[in-house]
């Protein structure tokens, strides 16, 4: 499978051939997979069909989790919406309440996409589908977003990493909110710099973030980070959408996470040993959990 090197190359390479990254990415795939391009967009929608199965799922339950430490915050957000308390607005909190419905969905062993976690599976869905609901676009242009998004997180992996155990929850969160923050853009018309702008400014705005999974489980605080980072890659799209650039150049940033991560002592890097995970309540939580 081909991997790419640099996110700025490949937007760069999608503007010299006047077209959207996507394109490159499924067309280099289905070179490299001797498959048909028409393949792999059947496999990507199947994909879709799966997120869109998980939010539909989370978003009308309130079961718990095994542990009982998440479940419910999905149907308490769609009730808050329906009853007119939206704070930020539509998009913004359906894109919210489908990033706790999927998470909440894996936390309670459901079938999800792990894209490109499983820890950080409610991030691209929840925003492209909400798109995808917002503006009334075809699966076939949210399908072909997934390609943009699976590009840029095949740079991130091979330059960094996409593992909270190696790279903390920047790793994790980070990389799916900037890809998803990537395809948001593309989906909306935005060119394939813009693209590679909006990526840079997600991943920027959440380097250091740890991972402290409490009681060693993947739902607290893993659940909401889905939410925070699903909103942050929102508010990168619609920056790059507005024309608003990086300083810091997108690769750069890649780079910089990369070293973050590798500085961050092993406490932090999902060992549930510091962080939230240390903190007194925590602490009993995991003693209540595992008696």
């Amino acid at each position: 499978m081909i991997s790419y090197d640099s996110v700025q190359e490949l937007a760069d390479k999608a503007t010299k051939k006047g077209k959207p990254i996507s394109a490159l990415v499924l067309a280099d795939q289905a070179l490299q997979m001797e498959r048909s391009q028409q393949d792999l967009i059947e496999e990507m929608n199947k994909s879709l069909q799966v997120m869109a199965e998980a939010a539909s799922k989370g978003i009308n339950s309130g079961s718990k989790s095994a542990s009982g430490l998440s479940g419910g915050d999905a149907l308490k957000m769609k009730q808050a919406i329906h009853a007119g308390q939206s704070l930020g607005g539509m998009v913004l909190s359906e894109t919210l309440a489908k990033a706790l419905a999927i998470a909440e969905v894996n936390a309670c062993m459901g079938r999800i996409v792990a894209a490109p976690t499983a820890g950080s599976c409610g991030i691209i869905p929840a925003l492209l589908l909400t798109l995808k609901e917002a503006y009334d676009l075809t699966e076939a242009q949210v399908v072909m977003s997934l390609f943009t998004a699976a590009g840029l997180g095949m740079v991130i992996a091979k330059k960094a990493s996409i593992s909270g155990a190696e790279g903390g929850c920047q790793a994790e969160c980070g990389s799916a909110a900037a890809m998803a923050a990537a395809a948001a853009v593309e989906l909306m018309g935005g060119t394939p710099q813009m693209c590679a702008h909006a990526c840079a400014i997600a991943l920027k705005s959440v380097l250091g973030l740890v991972c402290d999974p409490v009681a060693g489980l993947v739902e607290v605080p893993c659940v909401k980070r889905n939410a925070s980072g699903a909103a942050n890659a929102l508010i990168a799209a619609e920056m790059a959408l507005a024309g608003i650039e990086s300083v810091i150049p997108v690769d750069e940033v890649i780079a910089a996470m990369k070293d973050i991560g590798d500085a961050m002592p092993k406490t932090l890097k999902e060992t549930a040993e510091g962080g939230l995970a240390d903190t007194p309540t925590a602490k009993k939580m995991a003693r209540e959990i595992f008696r």
